[in-house]
């Protein structure tokens, strides 16, 4: 589906196959000189045909497009070594840039089913069940932007907003004139942005919770009008939902806190404990690539809670124990 949101942008609604998302929003931007796609869709033949169509629909072809990928997530950074052509640049965080010059899926990985207690319920293909199949092929042409960095495409003065959290680099495209927030999966409308650790548990040097917090309060102080997310229809009170956003961490972190009680616990323990919306009646009924996700989930909350010195943590054959002080 294509829906003209304002003068010379376009909103293409790309399949995800298999995965609960459904969608993700890429969005088209004519220019004079140069156009510009923000966000790709997965390494897959749907998203292939979708965005085809797109080109065919609109008018443009990937010779006179560049690309803006918000996050390294493969839902909106999947498809881009296959759109890109020699005059195509392609715009993105620097973490992004890294990991797609490196090919290192696993390690990180690795260390978290290991140190999170996670393991024994990992098998040889979740890897692949998480979306890592549908990563990008390499690509090159690639500008690495910062913290107000400008994009001016046709009449959109377009501010880079780098809002980590949600992915380490994960940035946000701001318009100030026309009070327009393109807001990846940093800010969504239904459903809560899933929050992880990128690095081993163990050794990370990045409270990720609390850099997706602060990243909140950042765009709180914006003039935005309507926010246009990577998933689901455009907000119209970006402020109210990042309010609630908020209020959505602090009741997980009090949740957190009333479960480890006296005790201490993996985050593995943490995560089969907690609140979720999902139709499974026990922790072993869940699937493990949602286990994956709750797990980071509460990782990242418990080490937030950690660089906090609320609570403490210890290390016993590989594997963190989380406790209160």
């Amino acid at each position: 589906m294509i829906e003209e949101l304002q003068k010379g942008l376009y909103r293409v609604e790309i399949p995800l196959p298999g995965n609960p998302l459904k969608s993700v929003n890429g969005y088209f931007i004519r220019g004079t000189d140069r156009n510009l796609l923000i966000d790709t869709g997965f390494n897959h033949n749907a998203c292939q045909v979708a965005v085809q169509r797109a080109m065919e629909e609109l008018g443009f072809s990937m010779d006179d497009t560049d690309i803006f990928v918000t996050h390294v997530h493969a839902d909106h950074s999947g498809l881009t070594g296959f759109l890109v052509r020699p005059e195509t640049v392609v715009y993105t965080g620097e973490y992004t840039a890294w990991l797609y010059q490196t090919r290192d899926f696993t390690t990180y990985f690795d260390n978290i089913t290991q140190q999170s207690g996670l393991l024994e319920w990992v098998t040889d293909d979740t890897l692949d069940n998480l979306g890592y199949t549908y990563m990008s092929q390499p690509f090159n042409n690639v500008c690495v932007v910062h913290d107000g960095t400008h994009i001016k495409v046709g009449e959109y003065d377009l501010r880079c907003v780098v809002t980590s959290g949600h992915a380490p680099d994960h940035v946000c495209l701001y318009e100030e004139g026309k009070g327009l927030l393109f807001s990846g999966n940093h800010i969504l409308g239904t459903i809560t942005p899933n929050n992880t650790i990128w690095e081993a548990p163990w050794t990370t040097q990045r409270d990720y919770l609390g850099e997706y917090l602060e990243s909140l309060e950042k765009v709180d102080t914006l003039d935005v009008k309507l926010v246009f997310p990577g998933h689901g229809a455009a907000l119209t009170d970006c402020h109210k939902r990042i309010q609630e956003l908020m209020l959505h961490h602090r009741v997980r972190l009090k949740e957190i806190l009333g479960i480890l009680a006296d005790r201490f616990m993996t985050a593995t323990e943490v995560a089969s404990k907690m609140t979720w919306d999902m139709e499974y009646e026990t922790w072993e009924e869940v699937p493990i690539t949602q286990k994956v996700f709750a797990v980071g989930e509460a990782l990242s909350h418990l080490t937030h809670l950690v660089f906090r010195g609320v609570i403490s943590r210890c290390l016993q054959d590989g594997v963190i124990y989380y406790g209160k002080l």
